[in-house]
């Protein structure tokens, strides 16, 4: 079946050198271990041992799929994105929408391991144990009764954000694979640069982000009520700093601090690429210099509505073993 592209023109111009579309042959070799990776060991994609069979084969990538994701890696561009087209998802061998809430994979599917295959080229997959069950594959999809909330479950728009912005341990990287995409092609992933809206800025509204005068809080699945310690939105280099900052919960200690909060917003929304991922299509976001957001759409909840798939990648694993009992790859 023949993917229908629903990057806009205008939109894949801007991506330019951050889209990478696979070879017919490439395709292929993704395809082959990927569909070797979910037969082995029973396929259970949350099991050590075929984790471990998962990052051996991602060595055999096609070469020009590890030598774009290698460059991510070392730097992902003023877009701090990274779309993968041309991977081998056909809708028409996929089962129906997932409607149930906190809907995860836990046996390997060709789609499941495409993504962990890719994903174990950046770094390490983890994942949260009070977020989805701590699964490393996640499905995110429209779930009725939850259209108006800000999350993976909701269909209104999505506000800006880092993913898991209140945690010390926040992922480095996001990967959200496409599925199928929603009846209206509508649902787009909105692509926010820290790097591109700084130019939107003057110095002082980038000294008071770097200054520790606002918090994020965590939601309830976390701990229901608690805030970040006092942090800055903005850390590391002036001319180049990470972010760290959920739009719809970090909340400022001072007037000034949330006047220029506000500006940032601004300056995010005005900067941001709307990606209207299609089946087949990945993105790769940096966490630590894009945010994400969500327009708005529309489900039937009739089994063919938007399904993504997410992982969450951190570059050094060290960095969060206080917190991965066992060291395994979830994050208690």
């Amino acid at each position: 079946m023949k993917t229908v592209q629903h990057v806009t023109p205008s939109v894949r111009a801007a991506l330019g050198p951050h889209r990478h579309e696979l070879s017919g042959a490439d395709r292929s070799t993704v395809r082959s271990l990927a569909e070797q990776l979910a037969s082995l060991g029973g396929g259970l994609i949350d099991d050590g041992a075929w984790l471990d069979s998962a990052r051996r084969l991602s060595c055999y990538l096609p070469p020009r799929l590890l030598e774009v994701l290698r460059a991510f890696r070392h730097d992902p561009g003023e877009l701090g994105a990274l779309l993968l087209a041309g991977l081998p998802i056909g809708e028409d061998a996929l089962p129906p929408t997932p409607v149930e809430p906190d809907s995860v994979e836990r046996v390997a599917t060709v789609p499941a391991s495409v993504s962990v295959l890719i994903g174990l080229q950046l770094g390490e997959l983890v994942a949260y144990r009070q977020e989805k069950s701590g699964a490393l594959v996640q499905n995110v999809v429209p779930v009725r009764g939850l259209e108006g909330s800000q999350s993976n479950a909701g269909s209104v728009p999505l506000e800006y954000h880092v993913e898991n912005a209140f945690h010390p341990c926040r992922p480095d990287f996001v990967g959200l694979t496409c599925l199928r995409a929603d009846h209206e092609s509508n649902a787009g992933t909105l692509v926010a640069s820290a790097r591109l809206a700084l130019t939107h800025l003057d110095a002082s509204d980038r000294e008071v982000l770097h200054q520790a005068r606002f918090t994020t809080s965590p939601p309830p699945s976390f701990d229901a009520g608690a805030t970040t310690p006092a942090h800055p939105v903005f850390d590391g280099s002036l001319d180049d700093p990470n972010v760290c900052v959920d739009f719809h919960v970090t909340e400022a200690l001072d007037e000034e601090a949330r006047e220029v909060l506000g500006r940032l917003r601004g300056a995010m929304a005005a900067s941001a690429l709307p990606v209207r991922l299609a089946t087949g299509e990945m993105a790769l976001l940096d966490n630590r210099v894009v945010l994400h957001g969500r327009s708005p759409f529309t489900p039937r909840y009739d089994g063919g509505d938007r399904w993504l798939q997410r992982i969450f990648v951190h570059l050094d694993n060290r960095r969060n073993r206080v917190y991965r009992a066992g060291g395994g790859a979830v994050l208690d």
